[in-house]
């Protein structure tokens, strides 16, 4: 039995990757999220309840203990899916530190704590896989919009992340991936671009990500990987 770990799992993408996995019977999904509400409906919904382990947890918390005692039972993480982000709209001169220091918490310090406390489960898979999910805001040479800056610069510097994992963990047979995505119908992309219709929704998406993340290691490693077919028109 496989397991894969997912944040921000609650909803969006995420939500609909833990169904994609709960659909494979050699797949046990740890979701997490700070709001595990619909993540109790999807367990009652499945016969088998232990392939389905939902957590609430803050990423931006420092007890990185209590996560993984949680995780006593799993012999290995075979993916660890980093979706979970923020995002805050504000035109630069109005952005906080405080603004900055959240997305930064979420975007990029969170991945890198849950990715060194799951690094002994990782290193007892044969073949582990960390995607983490970036943002075309954040895809070098990709138009920017204004209000973004903050949640644009904590995503580059995410799939800068990517790359220097792939390298350093490699010893292990980790790979590490950044998928930059483009323009999904999700609640954040409301938030960056009110009004703005998608040509993707989230179940689309997840599909792709859920078959990248099973597969992708085997083709790709250190790859920043725009997934985007246009732009929003502002």
């Amino acid at each position: 039995m496989k397991n894969i770990l997912i944040t921000g799992a609650s909803k969006g993408i995420g939500f609909e990757v833990a169904k994609l996995f709960l659909q494979k019977d050699d797949y046990r999904v740890i979701a997490i999220s700070r709001n595990i509400e619909p993540l109790l409906y999807l367990a009652s919904t499945i016969e088998e309840k232990n392939r389905l382990l939902a957590i609430s947890f803050d990423l931006t918390s420092e007890k990185y203990e209590s996560l993984t005692a949680q995780l006593d039972s799993y012999e290995q993480i075979d993916i660890l899916l980093n979706n979970a982000g923020l995002l805050i709209n504000k035109p630069f001169e109005a952005l906080t530190m405080e603004d900055w220091r959240k997305q930064f918490e979420v975007n990029v310090l969170g991945p890198v704590k849950l990715i060194q406390s799951l690094l002994p489960l990782l290193q007892k898979s044969t073949s582990a896989h960390i995607v983490n999910i970036g943002s075309m805001g954040g895809f070098q040479g990709s138009s920017k919009f204004g209000g973004l800056a903050a949640y644009s610069a904590s995503k580059a510097a995410l799939a800068n992340l990517s790359e220097c994992l792939a390298g350093e963990l490699s010893g292990y047979k980790i790979a590490s991936n950044c998928l930059c995505l483009g323009a999904v119908n999700t609640q954040m992309l409301k938030q960056a671009f009110p009004g703005y219709q998608a040509p993707l929704n989230s179940e689309e998406m997840a599909a792709f990500v859920a078959d990248f993340s099973e597969k992708g290691h085997r083709f790709f490693n250190g790859q920043i990987i725009p997934v985007a077919l246009n732009n929003p028109d502002v």
